[in-house]
């Protein structure tokens, strides 16, 4: 599985950096850090819808200490995160959906179902103190969405950096950013901060859109996603007789 792994990655880098700039290139949003939520016009609805999706976040938050960290599900995250400090609840990534969580917050499943082009969708829950070191993404072909469910104050101490750009979230709202670009980010707080956490697809020009297709199929087949899914699934059945 390692020699597997390693091959995957060894190719996929060269591949990747092939696409990467063809895709800032077609890109039919622009090609920055940041981007408008105007531009993605499903965002509208899912702000008036944010009080829904919070009721059945604090549920679920009534069993923060049972949900799996951040690399539990992804041990290949492991240099972000350690300890219990990055909690998650996950919904789906490229294809593989957690049918025990869909059913946990239906109501917000329901919404994620409207979102065109969301490849992966959960709560990204950081505890106070909780430092995310400056990373980049892998693949400039989605653009990463948060929504603001909980956020503490003061503002000033709970932060994202993309490439100089300084961005605090705000409950209700939406931000859309490249992943690609260098980010960190800080809870400096003492309350915990909660986004729903999204990969959307990057509206691209024909044929590039046609490529980016392929690429997202090939990295749901990757040996990345399917450890992850095997990891929630072992989780999934915990929180199963954990919940009865």
């Amino acid at each position: 599985m390692k020699s597997q792994r390693k091959t995957v990655m060894k190719y996929g880098r060269k591949l990747l950096q092939q696409v990467q700039k063809g895709i800032g290139r077609a890109s039919l949003i622009g090609d920055q850090a940041f981007f408008s939520p105007e531009q993605f016009p499903w965002a509208g609805e899912i702000e008036k819808n944010w009080k829904t999706i919070r009721e059945e976040l604090d549920v679920i938050l009534t069993h923060r200490e049972d949900l799996p960290n951040f690399q539990d599900i992804s041990p290949d995250q492991k240099h972000l995160a350690k300890g219990n400090d990055w909690k998650t609840f996950f919904f789906f990534a490229y294809g593989l959906e957690a049918p025990g969580n869909c059913a946990r917050a239906p109501r917000t499943m329901q919404l994620l179902k409207t979102i065109p082009g969301a490849k992966t969708a959960f709560f990204s829950i950081l505890s106070p103190g909780m430092h995310i070191p400056a990373h980049r993404g892998p693949y400039k072909g989605v653009i990463r969405y948060h929504l603001g469910l909980i956020v503490p104050e003061p503002k000033e101490q709970c932060r994202i950096r993309v490439a100089d750009t300084i961005a605090h979230w705000e409950e209700g709202k939406s931000m859309f950013f490249d992943d690609t670009f260098e980010h960190e980010v800080w809870n400096e707080t003492d309350g915990q901060r909660v986004v729903l956490f999204m990969d959307v697809l990057r509206p691209l020009r024909f044929p590039m859109s046609m490529i980016n297709a392929f690429i997202i199929k090939a990295i749901a087949a990757s040996p990345f996603i399917r450890d992850a899914k095997k990891n929630h699934e072992a989780w999934e059945q915990k929180m199963t007789d954990l919940w009865r």
